[in-house]
């Protein structure tokens, strides 16, 4: 191989492409680079694909897209994918009443088809098929090895470093390492300062045979169906919950706002916890619930900080890396969008080889994912001005004020407003324009489940795991010595969000993360926050909402998901 030399007298071994994480997003670049004939290194930080990676379960194939994974994949939805979604319905909760609306023309809008899916299983197979292709052109795919930075020449991205191995340069470095993305961090390309541009998202995977999954939901064996819901049981916090059916169990999960989180002082188990024990969900559900793991991470709101301009030299961001998540109203895309980009991402630097100027690639990326119709669905204009007007604080209280008054009551209670909200349900173009407020997530569901429901009478016999079993469940290699993350201020006021806010930790709970503790010193009272990071699920979350220093542990080390 060529070498090269930089930032000092050493000499680099070098790659035409580097792809950092081999998700849905890397999968899709190294395998598009690899047709090619592009020569492509894979480092991922796992000790294998989807050991890291935890994601709600469901990915599309849009009809508009010019790339699908199945394209780039065959054979993928038989090998790595869990049933097909074929059944969508959004249930709007008030209490023990419910009222459901079917989803189907939202969720089939620009669908060629939808899987449910397990990264663990998922990712392992895509790294395989990765690894095959990439080696036909003088590469491959490296497990535990963790990028921690970018490579720089006179100023100028021409590699990355690593824990476990010397720099590597390259011509085109792909950033697909994720949502807390230690590449575009370092590009600066993106923070960590603003919560209300992340929702959180926590799940269960609940083991539950085929038969048994078929016969609870009333579905066959090619069949599957994703429940959404919305309402007053998750403590006014904005945000949702999800089941989706896999093949031989189910994902349960939530998504909040985490600003929202944080001003509620809301639990995340605690709001999952709240799921599970509805009594609409007892009935599939049943008497002996099997919680197999317990996941978390963040997940970008690409409505706000998806980059317009995903470069920086030779560096492109996919996926998660770049913002690349459409999270809008009941939409939630982002597997797919991250295939795209990845795809479109390699093409670009397919068609800008060999040019002299390193962010040729970047601009032709770019304007790939504008052309394509990627950024318009990421980044919808019609919710930038929607939410100039939606999102003012003073507006919302009017709305708010308005919606529960009697006037209010009336005008959601009657047939002509339940037929009018289920249009509105299904309409692509309203569902982006949803301003991020409580009133979509929480009033108006909450008067719809109230005026239009029925009474949920079953009582839930679900009984979640305490915390402390949670986390025993999982699986981790812990980097004694080496901890991922450092608390920079102890204080409550800078920190303490994150003892409520982390998805394993809480006020009253000393085993997780984060821990408060009031010490008394010369007389006076302060109350204290310690950080313990062997509990980490390595969400994210504490880098925004406290004051740390955040990265991730070495390759290999920390949890390891089984389901993902």
């Amino acid at each position: 191989m060529a070498a090269t030399q930089a930032e000092g007298d050493g000499e680099y071994e070098h790659y035409e492409a580097i792809v950092v994480g081999c998700g849905p997003g890397g999968a899709a670049a190294a395998a598009r680079l690899a047709d090619h004939g592009i020569e492509t290194l894979v480092l991922e930080r796992g000790v294998e694909a989807g050991s890291k990676n935890v994601s709600g379960g469901l990915i599309y194939a849009e009809n508009s897209a010019p790339y699908t994974i199945d394209d780039l994949f065959p054979g993928f939805r038989e090998a790595a994918a869990e049933r097909p979604v074929t059944d969508y319905y959004i249930h709007n909760v008030a209490g023990n009443k419910v009222k459901t609306y079917d989803l189907t023309d939202l969720h089939e809008h620009d669908t060629d088809w939808c899987d449910a899916v397990l990264r663990r299983e998922m990712d392992a197979w895509l790294e395989e098929r990765v690894h095959e292709k990439t080696s036909e052109t003088g590469g491959g795919v490296l497990t535990n090895v963790r990028v921690n930075g970018l490579l720089r020449e006179n100023g100028e991205i021409v590699g990355v470093t690593c824990d476990e191995l010397d720099p590597i340069t390259a011509d085109l470095i792909v950033a697909a390492d994720g949502v807390n993305s230690e590449l575009a961090r370092d590009a600066g390309l993106m923070d960590w300062e603003e919560p209300e541009e992340w929702f959180q998202g926590v799940k269960a995977v609940v083991e539950m045979d085929p038969e048994t999954v078929n016969d609870r939901f009333s579905i066959g064996d090619d069949e599957g169906v994703a429940h959404l819901f919305s309402g007053d049981l998750f403590q006014d916090v904005r945000g949702g919950g999800f089941l989706y059916t896999n093949e031989e169990s189910l994902s349960i999960g939530t998504v909040f706002h985490l600003d929202s989180l944080v001003e509620q002082r809301a639990e995340p188990h605690e709001l999952l916890n709240a799921l599970l024990t509805h009594p609409l969900l007892a009935g599939w559900l049943g008497e002996e619930y099997d919680e197999r793991e317990y996941a978390a991470k963040l997940v970008p709101d690409s409505k706000k900080i998806a980059h317009r301009e995903p470069y920086r030299d030779r560096l492109v961001l996919v996926g998660d890396a770049g913002g690349q998540m459409q999270a809008q109203g009941p939409i939630i895309k982002g597997m797919n969008h991250a295939v795209t980009a990845g795809a479109l991402a390699a093409d670009a630097f397919a068609v800008t080889r060999g040019n002299a100027d390193p962010e040729a690639v970047g601009r032709r990326y770019a304007s790939m994912l504008e052309e394509s119709g990627t950024m318009g669905k990421l980044r919808p204009r019609r919710y930038e001005l929607a939410r100039t007007v939606g999102e003012r604080d003073t507006v919302t209280k009017v709305v708010e004020g308005v919606l529960n008054s009697p006037i209010g009551s009336v005008a959601i209670g009657n047939p002509v407003a339940d037929w009018a909200l289920k249009r509105a349900y299904n309409s692509p173009l309203l569902v982006s324009m949803l301003p991020d407020t409580r009133t979509g997530y929480v009033t108006v569901p909450s008067i719809v489940g109230e005026k239009h429901g029925r009474t949920i009478h079953w009582e839930s016999p679900v009984e979640p795991p305490e915390l402390v079993d949670r986390i025993g469940d999982l699986t981790y290699d812990t980097d004694v010595g080496n901890p991922h993350i450092r608390l920079r201020d102890e204080s409550f006021e800078a920190s303490g969000a994150a003892v409520y806010a982390c998805p394993v930790s809480a006020e009253d709970f000393g085993g997780g993360c984060y821990r408060a503790e009031t010490v008394k010193t010369n007389g006076s009272e302060e109350t204290l926050v310690s950080l313990d990071t062997q509990p980490c699920v390595e969400c994210g979350t504490c880098a925004i909402v406290a004051d740390t220093e955040w990265e991730h542990p070495r390759g290999g080390k920390g949890v390891e998901y089984r389901s993902g």
